[in-house]
């Protein structure tokens, strides 16, 4: 029999009964086991270990020095696997790191209002959030969820929908004091354009032009990596933006941003999920938890 074959934790633990017990006919029946078979599972542990664990001469069993050290080195093996298995089990109590990719918008506007809630109920759990618009790779940065807009390009990802949000171009009034307010699309290049600088799904801005959806390319005035950066951008005047609805609302309701062209808004809106790793057995309770406090939570 190789190695592999052997199920050591299970011959620990008939050995460790076999002990506390006192014998083996009470550590068989409490195994549900012949005392044939524990004796022979016995000894064909000790064949393997290449040593005598119990004395056989006497009724009572007698542990030699041999087995009183790999009865103790198993008592403590045992219990670090009941430790790990209580730790890793689905339905224990949440707890551990959890890692999170989120957009910088997302992570300021939405999930960091929401984190004290979370972690005063669930305070044996640490969280380690990274903001970055660019789409990752879950497995290769180690992140138990991410947080993205828009359809999954992986079938082994699993998302959740967290909920979805209209998209709104946005100017300061000190900009459209100096540089006037569009009134059409056809406006919209003589004014400074904020954009992305790495690639969209979407490449333009969607706006309604004469009853019809047209997508409007944009050559950026300026680029940027994250819509944090567009937003601070805009609030400074330096042009106009096209930003997620939660983004902006508290900007809007301050009056330091203004929507533009909100006539040509053809009110698309761009859907938000928790995205995660769905294959390999039950989630971490951690990572449950995360996703259903969120589910319940996030108002976009």
């Amino acid at each position: 029999m190789s190695r592999q074959d052997v199920n050591r934790s299970g011959e620990m633990e008939i050995f460790v009964r076999a002990v506390e017990l006192g014998g083996f006919t009470a550590a068989a029946h409490a195994c549900h086991m012949t005392p044939s078979a524990v004796s022979k599972l016995v000894a064909r542990l000790e064949t393997r270990l290449g040593t005598r664990l119990v004395n056989r001469s006497t009724r009572k069993l007698q542990l030699t020095p041999e087995g009183c050290a790999f009865y103790e080195r198993s008592i403590s093996i045992l219990a670090d696997i009941a430790e790990a298995e209580r730790y890793a089990s689905a339905g224990e109590q949440a707890a551990g790191p959890i890692r999170i990719n989120t957009s910088a918008s997302f992570g300021n506007h939405v999930l960091a209002p929401l984190v004290p809630a979370f972690l005063t109920l669930h305070p044996a759990v640490t969280l380690d959030i990274t903001h970055t618009d660019k789409v990752i790779d879950l497995v290769e940065d180690r992140a138990d969820v991410a947080i993205r807009a828009g359809p999954l390009k992986s079938s082994s990802l699993i998302a959740r929908k967290l909920g979805a949000t209209r998209k709104i171009i946005v100017a300061s009034p000190t900009y459209l004091q100096e540089h006037g307010t569009p009134k059409s699309a056809t406006d919209l290049k003589d004014h400074r354009r904020i954009g992305l600088s790495y690639a969209r799904s979407i490449a333009g801005w969607p706006i309604l032009h004469e009853g019809q959806v047209v997508e409007l390319l944009v050559t950026p005035a300026i680029q940027v990596g994250d819509g944090e950066a567009m937003r601070h951008l805009a609030i400074s005047g330096a042009g106009l933006a096209r930003l997620t609805s939660f983004t902006v609302r508290a900007d809007m309701e301050a009056g330091r941003l203004i929507p533009v062209l909100e006539d040509a808004n053809p009110g698309d809106i761009e859907e938000f999920y928790a995205v995660y790793i769905g294959q390999g057995g039950p989630l971490p309770a951690r990572v449950r938890a995360l996703l259903d406090f969120l589910a319940e939570h996030v108002r976009l």
